[in-house]
């Protein structure tokens, strides 16, 4: 009896979780013999005519799957808020990574002290869903409704990383980016140094230690007084929770515009 009821309150905990996202319609995006799923969100009233803004949300690796639905689980919320959705109406896209695959073709290992140590080589071609991504935002961005000056890009963790990667390989699209216990190799960040980004890291993180995205943050920000770095001493990986909960984060990222000087 126990295990029966058990299974109803999961099952009906589920069903809820999945009607609260409703609002973002499923879609797939197919290419050749991969298809890619995600999900998409529409201003409440959709003005015809009116330009809007695109938002690109990459999750991390504990979102990867095949169930259109885990890529919402950071982030997915705050795009459904009232009050957020009036005052800041936008094409917001989520697409899930498969599992085994990556935003980036990362490796990494761990050294004599337990550290993780990143690699992030980029001579070799994209991850295929990455591809994908690339291909269907400039699709959409292809509608009447997108303003193209005002694309932007935020990730968490593994989609942290992908974001500075996305900057890397796809120049000159995203207006800007928020990095959320991300980073990536510092030597490569000439190519959108003067990008306006929000780096936030938690102090005590423990999956991706603070300093790929501080190195990043150093090497950039004597060229680019638009970028930032929020740190939270004491939050490990989570650092996504403090970070998208931030008042001001939203303001910053849609005031931005492409090549706004």
């Amino acid at each position: 009896m126990r295990i029966y009821s058990l299974f109803i309150l999961i099952f009906f905990v589920g069903t809820l979780w999945a009607q609260e996202y409703d609002a973002y319609e499923k879609k797939v995006f197919i290419e050749g013999t991969d298809t890619l799923q995600y999900r998409i969100l529409y201003p409440e009233k959709m003005k015809e005519g009116k330009k809007y803004p695109l938002i690109l949300f990459l999750h991390g690796a504990g979102e990867r799957g095949d169930d259109n639905q885990k890529q919402l689980t950071h982030g997915g919320k705050l795009f459904l808020d009232k009050k957020i959705r009036k005052k800041y109406p936008a094409i917001v896209v989520f697409p899930q990574c498969p599992d085994g695959v990556m935003w980036t073709n990362r490796q990494k290992h761990q050294n004599e002290d337990g550290e993780w140590i990143f690699e992030f080589p980029v001579d070799n071609k994209a991850p295929w869903p990455t591809l994908l991504v690339d291909q269907l935002v400039d699709e959409i961005a292809q509608r009447k409704q997108i303003d193209k000056k005002r694309m932007y890009i935020m990730g968490i963790s593994m989609g942290g990383i992908g974001t500075l990667e996305f900057l890397h390989r796809f120049e000159n699209k995203y207006a800007a980016v928020t990095v959320i216990c991300g980073g990536h190799n510092p030597e490569l960040s000439k190519s959108y140094q003067d990008k306006p980004i929000w780096f936030f890291h938690g102090g005590k993180d423990n999956v991706v230690p603070m300093h790929y995205s501080k190195d990043v943050f150093d090497k950039i920000q004597g060229y680019n007084s638009k970028t930032k770095y929020t740190l939270y001493p004491e939050a490990n990986h989570n650092s996504w929770d403090a970070a998208l909960a931030e008042p001001k984060l939203l303001h910053w990222l849609f005031s931005k515009k492409l090549n706004q000087k």
